[in-house]
């Protein structure tokens, strides 16, 4: 058995086992050194405990890839500041003290429930806001 063994493990064989083996170091390697990385990008506290996590041989990586944020930190960043803009321009319209739909600044009345939102000039009829003294469109003094 010994012989055979012998014979098998030919010098070109063991050199395809040992390129082998190197690959999967390798892998793994890069594998903890991703974990990481994509840690830190996404923004975990503790990143460096995941990494710890990940030097465990395949099922600390999959343990990551199940239980990771699911977005990058700038992208949640992104979609924050993207949606306090929408806020923002949607308070620059202003709502109905009656039933709080949006309304745009020419709006003298709400659409939905007929609540008067703003004063009209009685020259021009364009929409005021309740604080003007002159018609910006005119120049007729507001009472």
């Amino acid at each position: 058995m010994s012989s055979l063994l012998k014979e098998v493990m030919s010098p070109q064989v063991m050199m395809v086992v040992y390129g082998f083996i190197a690959f999967v170091v390798v892998l793994y390697a890069l594998s903890v050194l991703y974990v990481f990385i994509d840690a830190n990008r996404r923004g975990c506290k503790f990143f460096w405990a995941w990494g710890l996590l990940s030097l465990i041989p395949f099922a600390g990586l999959i343990a990551y890839l199940v239980l990771r944020p699911h977005s990058y930190l700038a992208d949640r960043e992104e979609q924050e500041l993207d949606m306090a803009l929408r806020e923002r321009q949607l308070a620059q319209y202003g709502t109905c003290p009656n039933c709080g739909t949006p309304i745009e600044k020419d709006f003298v009345v709400c659409p939905v429930c007929n609540t008067q939102v703003r004063n009209v000039c009685p020259s021009c009829k364009r929409p005021l806001d309740a604080h003007w003294k002159v018609c910006p469109y005119c120049r007729t003094h507001i009472q």
